[in-house]
């Protein structure tokens, strides 16, 4: 499975983001392999339909859970759409502690209806 998390920077180190289709950084774990790859969001300062065009460049790289703060109502139904599951990572630690939040079952998924 891949999980994609919103970060501020690239890097497991790196404090997550609460914007979903405007986080600086998106970054992508394989929870079969461990690997981890970083990449910045080509779309951070797009001009509108940003949501929807993140979820396409997620789904085009196999990822099936993101990690966020708040997802917005087109992001929302794009996820919901391509059978996307997000979840609320609140707090301001690193991409890594949201990894281990979700691997031990203490977060809470987004509603994406």
């Amino acid at each position: 499975m891949i999980i994609c998390i919103t970060a501020r920077a690239g890097g497991m180190d790196a404090q997550a983001e609460q914007r979903f289709a405007r986080a600086p950084y998106f970054t992508f774990v394989n929870t079969e392999t461990g690997a981890s790859e970083s990449i910045e969001n080509p779309l951070i300062d797009a001009s509108g339909g940003v949501g929807p065009r993140a979820v396409q460049m997620l789904s085009d790289r196999g990822v099936t859970v993101v990690i966020t703060g708040h997802v917005g109502g087109n992001a929302a139904r794009a996820l919901a759409a391509g059978g996307f599951k997000a979840f609320a990572y609140p707090g301001s630690g690193s991409v890594a502690d949201a990894l281990a939040a979700y691997n031990a079952g203490n977060l809470q998924p987004i509603s994406l209806a």
